[in-house]
């Protein structure tokens, strides 16, 4: 699925012999509109921090997204996850992920990341060459079109593309959406507009954007545990 983050929270859920269940999600309310809404766009600094948890409260780790903006549609955004499981003091099972994208004039025009999913090592490397981004990566080896959309949820275009460029392994991934709803979320103490979509690949997550377009929740359900990703602050 979106391997920046699903990926290593899949892994952390097989480590405890589970396997992602769909059955009690609610049905779909069909599918999102052709058009894609304009992306958020960040501030110089701006952060969106995320602590992930299963089965309620039981806390296993981060996703962090950072911004360093020079201009109007020129940026970098650094995504780190850290995420763990133990039994007590034991860990049983470790994800670390960093990925750096550079984005000139609102499009993606080059990706480093580096993945360790307990062990097994992942890595992906693209950059513009000749009106197409050239991927080097261990999950594919190619060219992307340019103005694809890299699997790290903060951009909501994801949602309305039928392909994504995983930022894990350089994977292009297959995608399909469903405009779930709107849906009001308390975060951090406040009430939150949102729009609720449901994107489904080889996991299905449901993602939450504000007003703005900001990336603000996911979550997935996998026999009986449910993983969340909160806003550790809002804005």
């Amino acid at each position: 699925m979106i391997r920046i983050s699903i990926a290593a929270v899949t892994a952390s859920v097989l480590t405890y012999g589970v396997h992602a269940d769909t059955s009690d999600q609610p049905d779909d309310q069909g599918p999102v509109s052709t058009e894609a809404p304009q992306a958020w766009k960040p501030q110089d600094g701006d952060t969106i921090r995320f602590n992930v948890y299963r089965k309620g409260d039981t806390k296993f780790g981060s996703h962090t997204v950072n911004f360093n903006v020079e201009s109007d549609g020129n940026f970098t955004a650094t995504s780190e996850v850290d995420l763990k499981a133990g039994l007590g003091p034991i860990t049983v099972f470790r994800y670390t992920l960093n990925a750096t994208e550079t984005w000139e004039d609102g499009k993606l025009v080059q990706l480093d990341g580096n993945t360790n999913d307990d062990g097994d090592n992942e890595q992906v490397s693209a950059s513009l060459e000749g009106g197409a981004l050239q991927v080097d990566g261990s999950g594919y080896t190619g060219k992307a079109p340019l103005g694809v959309i890299p699997s790290s949820h903060w951009n909501i275009q994801q949602v309305f593309s039928s392909e994504i460029l995983s930022t894990e392994s350089g994977q292009l991934l297959e995608t399909k959406a469903t405009r779930i709803g709107e849906e009001t979320l308390e975060i951090d103490g406040q009430s939150v507009d949102t729009v609720h979509y449901r994107l489904v690949s080889d996991l299905t997550v449901d993602l939450w954007y504000d007003e703005q377009n900001r990336w603000v929740q996911l979550s997935f359900e996998a026999r009986g545990q449910k993983i969340d990703y909160r806003l550790a602050s809002l804005y």
